[in-house]
C-alpha cells in the first residue's frame, strides 16, 4: 500500500466512512476467519464446564453446612435427655444457634455469588447463541434458550421458554430457600437469648419472630444489591461490537 493510500484509509477510518467497513458493526457471516464455529462452541463448553463446577461446590457447602445443624439438634437431644431444659442446655443451644447461623450466612453468602455468577454465565452463553444465529439464521426456530443478554433473554434460558413469574423464580430458588433457614435458626437464636434473659413466652415469640424477619429482609436487601446491574440496561449482542467500532472510530 502506497503512503497516500494509507493516509487515504487512517482518514476513511477516523470519519466512518470507510465504504461501511469501518462505520458499520463487523458481521459474523462476513467473516473470513478459518473455524469460526468451533471457537465459539469451545467457548460455550468452556462456560458450561464453570457454570457445573460453581454449582457443584455450592451443593457441597449446602450438604456440609445441613449436616453440621442436623449434628446440632442430635447433641442438643442428648443434652436434654442428660440434663434437662436447664442452664447447661441454654448455654449450648444458644452457642449451637449461633455457630450455625455465622456458617449459614457464609454459605448464603457464596449462593448469593454463585446466582450471580450463574445469571453472568448465562449472559454469556445467550450472546453465543446469538453468534450461532448470526452464522446461521435458520437455527433460529429451533434453539429453546435465549439468544440475548439482557433480562428477557436471560429468563427464556431459566425457564425453557415456558410462562413462569418472578416471584416464583425467587421464592423456589436455592438462595431464597436457604435465606428461610437461617431465617430459622436466627429466629430460634433470638427466642433463646430473649428466655436467658429471663423473657417470657412472649418476650421469646416477639424476638424470635423479629429476629427471623429481620435477617430475611437483610439479606434480600442484600441480594437486591447484589442483582441490581450497575448499568440502567443491558444490551444484546451487538452491543460490545458497536462500542469497539465507535472507539476505532475515534482514534
Amino acid at each position: 500500500m502506497s503512503p497516500d493510500e494509507a493516509a487515504t484509509t487512517q482518514d476513511a477510518v477516523a470519519t466512518g466512512t470507510d465504504d461501511g467497513r469501518s462505520g458499520a458493526a463487523p458481521r459474523l457471516r462476513d467473516s473470513t476467519a478459518p473455524g469460526l464455529p468451533v471457537f465459539l462452541s469451545t467457548e460455550h463448553w468452556s462456560l458450561l464446564g464453570t457454570r457445573s463446577m460453581t454449582w457443584s461446590e455450592v451443593m457441597s457447602r449446602i450438604t456440609i453446612y445441613l449436616t453440621v445443624v442436623s449434628a446440632f439438634l442430635v447433641v442438643l437431644v442428648l443434652t436434654v435427655q442428660k440434663t434437662g431444659f436447664g442452664t447447661p442446655f441454654r448455654v449450648l443451644a444458644i452457642g449451637f444457634a449461633a455457630a450455625a447461623l455465622v456458617m449459614g450466612s457464609l454459605t448464603s453468602i457464596r449462593v448469593d455469588l454463585a446466582s450471580r455468577e450463574d445469571a453472568d454465565l448465562i449472559r454469556a452463553m445467550n450472546r453465543l447463541r446469538g453468534a450461532y444465529v448470526e452464522l446461521a439464521p435458520e437455527l433460529a426456530p429451533y434453539l429453546t434458550a435465549g439468544t440475548t443478554d439482557d433480562a428477557a433473554g436471560l429468563m427464556q434460558t431459566y425457564t425453557l421458554g415456558t410462562r413462569r413469574h418472578l416471584v416464583l423464580h425467587i421464592v423456589g430458588s436455592t438462595t431464597f430457600f436457604l435465606t428461610t433457614v437461617n431465617a430459622i435458626v436466627a429466629g430460634t437464636l433470638g427466642a433463646l437469648v430473649a428466655s436467658a434473659v429471663g423473657g417470657g413466652p412472649t418476650a421469646m415469640t416477639i424476638a424470635g419472630v423479629l429476629t427471623g424477619l429481620g435477617y430475611i429482609g437483610v439479606h434480600l436487601e442484600i441480594g437486591r444489591r447484589l442483582f441490581t446491574p450497575p448499568d440502567a440496561a443491558r444490551a444484546g449482542p451487538s452491543q460490545p461490537r458497536q462500542a469497539s467500532t465507535r472507539q476505532a472510530s475515534t482514534r
